[in-house]
């Protein structure tokens, strides 16, 4: 609420949709406030780069102004540092880079009307915009018909802001801000000391030499607006976001997928196994019992330990770590704890989630590879605690190293590199030697059937139970589920567009664990039946293999809807894409190892063996 009279206007960092890099507020030579102190910032902003400033736009409550001076910039293009400042204006105006102002924690947004009458509010505005050689407006320029100047920038030197807030009676008296809306415009104003906001659009021809002056002005209204509660005033952003229609759809999608999958399953379970158990049960002299067909004839191989058993049980303490944070994440999410008005907090919270679940990534992995009978328990610990945060910092050290050489305000800062290495070896690699001592305390999971000393020969496969089609078969449906959900992710990431609905996010994600399961259980029940017992690697890998499909899709999305340009970014893109596919690999591999291991204990559980 503000109760004070003075509103104050702080200014986030620019970025762009066409460049992945986002620079701080006073890269690009605005009118700045110098002696004000910023507002402090979590975790997860520093993360993500946002930076948040105080800016020299200050307005009183109620008082309009008109065409207020904020400050004059003057280049002169002989002079280098000048050109430089004035080259990166131009570059900043080319690939379209975006303001973010915040009045009172609310994003100031620019809307405007879009084709079927429908208004626009866009929670940014551009520097400026181009218009090209051949008289092409681009981005911004097709809003005014009088920019046509060719091969020239237009600059908006001045933004009309008009807050809307509504009086509160009830309480003590005060007003409270509910939506903050800017016009962006671009006025000559010859004379400089009492501008008039008057002359035609502010230009720069892009062959301009000499002295080049930009005055910055800012007018301000107020308008009372009673329709519009305190609680809901961030709806007005959300609902020009994409659709949530589509949603719906590939909701349905995706339970039909599962229903599907399920009665599969069921009916694997119910007939299949029910049949195969009750006749296996019934034989009682040795004769008939030498006529054992399908997969109970592995049942002395089948909890024979799988080759690489070590890294094997890494993965799967990293992947637990990685779910159980995901689904904390989440459920956090929809209560409503994360919302985009409290900014970098999703961010922040998983950081810290994956930080303090170091002990079930060391628990799970030492009780597996105990039960592997793997003897080597120093170097099962320290692979888990360092090998996948390892690539996973490994990789974002390098990005930070590129966005750090291209000045971008993205770059962490020293201090905060050093943070998280300190959360990771004084917190989390602790916690993991804690989780992996009881693991190892722990006696080995008890297994239904005895293991064989002499392996069984596997028959001759054919094509449809090889392992590589069954592995590249289990990805489709799982990625078939979630790849509309994807879309509005990756956009809220690469696009600047908010993203809210955890909602859907939830259902999405209970349904890929859903469809994950069951996938490989299916594929691993085939295999068994063939007479293959390999099913520890296969079943990581068969729901594993959707993280693969997520990486084609990535690369398509860059393709066909980025515009991102220029060598950096690209790389930046394809680095973080990496860490996101190395993330949900493990992590959906996880859970294909677990409903496989489950339905393999449960199975050979009911079996009498002699």
């Amino acid at each position: 609420s503000t109760l004070c009279k003075h509103l104050e206007l702080f200014v986030n960092r620019l970025d762009s949709v066409e460049s992945v890099l986002p620079y701080e507020y006073t890269a690009f030579d605005f009118c700045s406030e110098k002696t004000m102190k910023r507002p402090s910032e979590n975790l997860g902003q520093v993360l993500f780069g946002e930076r948040i400033e105080p800016s020299p736009y200050k307005f009183e409550f109620k008082k309009p102004a008109v065409c207020q001076k904020v400050c004059t910039r003057t280049y002169d293009t002989s002079s280098p540092s000048d050109k430089a400042k004035l080259d990166f204006l131009k570059k900043g105006m080319l690939l379209n880079y975006q303001h973010h102002w915040i009045v009172d924690n609310m994003p100031v947004t620019w809307c405007y009307d879009v084709e079927d009458g429908q208004k626009f509010c866009n929670p940014g505005f551009p520097i400026g915009c181009y218009v090209t050689e051949g008289g092409r407006a681009k981005d911004a320029c097709v809003v005014n018909s009088n920019f046509k100047e060719k091969d020239a920038f237009y600059i908006f030197n001045h933004v009309d802001i008009t807050i809307h807030y509504h009086i509160v009676e009830h309480e003590q008296l005060g007003a409270r801000l509910v939506a903050a809306k800017i016009e962006p415009k671009s006025y000559e104003n010859p004379n400089d000391d009492n501008p008039d906001c008057a002359g035609g659009p502010k230009f720069l021809k892009n062959k301009y030499t000499g002295v080049f002056k930009i005055p910055y002005t800012y007018s301000v209204n107020f308008v009372e607006d009673k329709s519009i509660r305190w609680a809901s005033r961030w709806d007005y952003i959300l609902e020009s976001m994409p659709h949530t229609n589509i949603q719906w759809f590939s909701i349905m999608n995706s339970l039909v997928i599962v229903l599907f999958l399920s009665g599969m399953v069921a009916m694997i379970m119910l007939r299949t196994l029910h049949k195969d158990i009750a006749r296996y049960n019934q034989m009682d002299s040795v004769e008939d019992a030498q006529e054992e067909f399908g997969w109970k004839l592995v049942h002395g191989d089948v909890f024979r330990p799988p080759r690489k058993g070590m890294l094997l049980s890494v993965f799967l303490g990293s992947g637990t770590q990685i779910f159980i944070m995901t689904f904390v994440t989440l459920f956090f999410a929809c209560l409503g704890f994360l919302s985009p008005a409290n900014r970098g907090a999703l961010m922040t919270c998983a950081v810290v989630l994956w930080v303090l679940l170091g002990t079930p990534a060391g628990y799970v992995a030492a009780r597996l590879y105990k039960s592997f009978g793997g003897e080597k328990w120093k170097t099962n610990v320290l692979l888990t605690a360092f090998l996948c945060p390892g690539v996973v910092f490994a990789d974002f050290f390098v990005m930070n190293l590129i966005l750090w050489g291209e000045g971008s305000s993205a770059a962490m800062p020293f201090g905060t590199l050093v943070a998280i290495l300190a959360l990771w070896f004084c917190i989390s690699v602790p916690l993991t030697f804690i989780g992996a001592y009881f693991g190892f305390k722990k006696a080995g999971i008890e297994h239904p059937v005895r293991t064989n000393q002499i392996p069984r020969q596997i028959p001759e496969q054919s094509f449809y139970t090889k392992p590589l089609p069954g592995i590249v078969m289990g990805g489709i449906l799982p990625f078939g589920c979630i790849f509309i959900q994807l879309f509005f992710i990756l956009n809220s990431i690469w696009s600047h567009q908010m993203y809210y609905m955890f909602g859907f996010l939830f259902l999405v994600f209970i349904i890929l664990v859903i469809t994950c399961s069951e996938a490989t259980i299916l594929l691993c029940y085939f295999h068994l039946c063939a007479e293959d017992y390999h099913w520890q690697w296969r079943s990581f890998l068969t729901s594993g293999f959707t993280a693969v499909y997520f990486l084609v899709y990535a690369i398509h999305y860059f393709f066909s809807k980025l515009q991102i340009t220029g060598l950096a970014s690209t790389i930046l893109y394809f680095g973080y894409t990496m860490i996101m596919a190395l993330i949900f690999f493990l992590f959906t591999g996880t859970i294909g190892f677990f409903a496989c291991f489950w339905f393999v204990t449960k199975i050979y559980s009911v079996v009498k063996v002699d």
